[in-house]
């Protein structure tokens, strides 16, 4: 990708020390963001309330989303990078996006009780997996694209960079934390439609922002070859083909939603293949330390799949639990709406990120700032601990069977040090320890690691409901789950704890 050339800090491309461009793209995210984690927060109420799904059925088709939804920006990112441009990327993205989540508007009959059982609206589930098919792909095109902008506006070697893609971070906690707060409310207290109509209002503006805003992008957004996209085969120009390409991509996604279990295989063996690749390219063409720092990347990845597994159970198990077992009372004056709770990640986010830069900060210029296998471990523990905090609240469940909220504010606050630990380094640790000729597929790599890490969260949530208590008392199947959740977490960490020494000489220096 093209560099972009930096701008005179003087001059009119400037606002407060960075380039236009950034606050154009952060308000795009921003929004961006608002739709897709407002959808993520309705979700798991919307099929289990309006279409009268079982637990099970629900978490396996919220799980197989959210893998679509990591997956598919390895493809679209490539597509960008090599023929379509980020700027037609993220345009097409966002046109994507709000299709689907207005297609998500549309309610149809529901479930139907009758005497017979629950009837289900087939249509209306049709409906359903074509709209998250449609923003799985408009993620796929959009995400990746728009990431890629930020770096693109400055130099490689500029010192703004950092505090650049700082400003950009927030900008997604922001539309997340808003999000889960006003989306939420309205979809439990108004309708379905209306919080997923709001959903997709919040997309159309951003689209709007950043069509509006194209002229402060610099030319960094443009096709790598214009003369080529504009070139046709078969009677149709490349560019045109790659958007069928892309509508071709949300049908098939369409009916991979509609099996699940055919995305987890997927997954797996996308991931298993990657892995292999990354491995053999080590033994051919690697020397000794830099197969040991390949071998720390792919242990880390694998490890890194154990805490989103964990931490991704906020939209599905941790929201129901949130809605069925948490005593959400607010001083008597009103009840707090369930999806309304996933905001706290992304506030705890926008309140801690400064305090862990700054200790990371600190603790470097003493030296004793812990590794990346070491901060990996803590990530993990603590997303164990979280729900450690879940079980043990509803061990104590008053005589009500209703755990009190302080609970789940406190898993979620464990969450969030936890992602803090291990988040935010992910990506670095890729690019800092594997060569430049693999970082591509190191990162895909990764990116489909969380992705497969978003199935099995979906599996995970399935649990709940197959255990012996999850019919007489939903509230002892949670802590059962829960209990079991917490002890993944703990003995992962406290494995990749033991291991973090020899994991951190393997690195030979870039720790």
């Amino acid at each position: 990708m093209r560099d972009a050339v930096a701008a005179p800090a003087s001059g009119p491309a400037e606002l407060w020390g960075h380039p236009r461009g950034l606050y154009v793209l952060f308000l795009t995210e921003m929004w961006e963001r608002f739709s897709f984690y407002g959808m993520r927060a309705l979700l798991i109420f919307y099929l289990t309330k309006h279409f009268l799904l079982a637990d099970a059925e629900a978490s396996r088709i919220y799980g197989g989303y959210l893998g679509m939804a990591y997956a598919l920006p390895v493809i679209g990112g490539l597509l960008a990078d090599r023929w379509l441009g980020l700027r037609k990327a993220v345009v097409f993205g966002a046109v994507l996006l709000c299709l689907g989540h207005f297609g998500m508007s549309y309610e149809g009959e529901g479930g139907l009780r009758t005497d017979a059982g629950i009837v289900p609206d087939r249509q209306g589930l049709q409906i359903l997996h074509l709209s998250l098919a449609l923003i799985c792909v408009g993620v796929g095109f959009l995400k990746p694209s728009i990431s890629a902008l930020v770096g693109s506006l400055y130099p490689r070697e500029d010192p703004r960079r950092d505090s650049g893609f700082t400003l950009f971070y927030m900008g997604i906690n922001l539309g997340a934390f808003a999000a889960s707060l006003i989306v939420g409310a309205v979809g439990e207290f108004y309708g379905w439609g209306y919080g997923f109509g709001l959903a997709g209002i919040g997309m159309l503006v951003g689209l709007a922002t950043f069509l509006y805003g194209q002229r402060f992008l610099a030319g960094a957004a443009e096709p790598p070859d214009p003369a080529l996209l504009r070139g046709k085969l078969a009677g149709l120009r490349r560019e045109h083909w790659l958007y069928l390409g892309g509508l071709a991509m949300v049908l098939l996604t369409w009916q991979l939603l509609l099996r699940p279990q055919w995305v987890g295989y997927g997954l797996a063996g996308a991931l298993g293949v990657a892995c292999l690749l990354l491995g053999w390219h080590g033994l051919r063409h690697c020397d000794r330390r830099e197969r040991d720092r390949l071998a720390v990347v792919l242990t880390l990845t694998f490890f890194s799949v154990v805490f989103w597994a964990l931490f991704e159970q906020a939209g599905s198990s941790m929201n129901l639990f949130a809605d069925r077992a948490v005593d959400r009372d607010f001083a008597g004056l009103f009840t707090i709406p369930a999806a309304t709770l996933q905001s706290l990640n992304a506030g705890f986010i926008l309140l801690l990120a400064p305090l862990f830069a700054a200790l990371w900060a600190r603790l470097a210029r003493a030296r004793r700032e812990p590794s990346t296998p070491v901060k990996f471990s803590l990530g993990i523990l603590q997303a164990g601990l979280g729900f450690g905090a879940l079980a043990l609240g509803a061990l104590n469940a008053g005589e009500d069977r209703l755990v009190a909220l302080g609970w789940i504010v406190l898993a979620y606050f464990l969450h969030t040090t936890g992602e803090l630990c291990l988040s935010p380094i992910g990506l670095s640790m890729v690019t800092r320890l594997t060569l430049p000729s693999v970082t591509g597929l190191a990162m895909g790599t990764w990116f489909l690691a969380t992705a497969f890490a978003e199935y099995l969260a979906g599996l995970i949530a399935v649990l709940v409901t197959a255990t012996p208590a999850a019919a007489a008392d939903p509230t002892a199947s949670y802590a059962q789950v829960f209990g079991q959740l917490f002890l993944v977490g703990a003995v992962s960490g406290i494995v990749l704890l033991a291991l973090a020494p020899k994991l951190s000489r393997m690195t030979h220096g870039l720790r």
